[in-house]
């Protein structure tokens, strides 16, 4: 009969010895087995050894399909929630940032500069929304009057090596 092995992780391997110790002095006698797995499995933060057991026999969500490598690699500019942590060093990751950005920017609208401005805002996350706005419009991904009052999306082709990376930006925006 195979046996199914259980991960274990204490993040402070002080608090688990104290934990454990201090259970041990509470029991009679030397603990059984299962007694041990739960002190072990409350040490670590669950109730008991069978919560521990549950955490780990529940089913692994769905992932997508593995991204390509310079996806990857374009993605760690990227939070969670699909906003720009930080503006890439490379013209051709930055460029390829842009689009994915472009793409978040609600479709059929045109914006005074607060708006605009607080639309990119809402999808970057170092602070310098200004950079971006004056990339997506020298870019060609944004238009706007030569007073700077009004701003609208053009609608350039997405180029075919950028939208896996948008695609999985839009799916980290949509889960957040």
């Amino acid at each position: 009969m195979s046996r199914t092995v259980y991960p274990f992780y204490s993040s402070d391997i002080s608090s688990l010895a104290r934990s454990l110790k201090q259970q041990w002095a509470e029991q009679v006698g030397a603990p059984g087995h299962l007694q041990i797995l739960n002190m072990l499995a409350r040490s670590a933060g669950f109730q008991n050894f069978q919560h521990l057991r549950a955490e780990h026999e529940r089913p692994a969500p769905v992932e997508p399909q593995a991204a390509s490598a310079s996806t990857q690699r374009l993605l760690r500019h990227f939070d969670a929630e699909g906003r720009l942590m930080r503006w890439p060093k490379k013209f051709s990751e930055q460029r390829a940032c842009l689009w994915a950005l472009w793409d978040g920017l609600p479709r059929g609208e045109e914006w005074d500069e607060p708006a605009v401005n607080l639309a990119i805002r809402a999808l970057e996350a170092f602070g310098d929304h200004v950079l971006i706005r004056r990339e997506l419009v020298e870019g060609g991904w944004i238009g706007r009057t030569d007073d700077c009052r009004r701003y609208w999306l053009l609608d350039p082709a997405v180029p075919e090596e950028v939208a896996e990376l948008a695609e999985r930006v839009r799916l980290r925006r949509v889960g957040a």
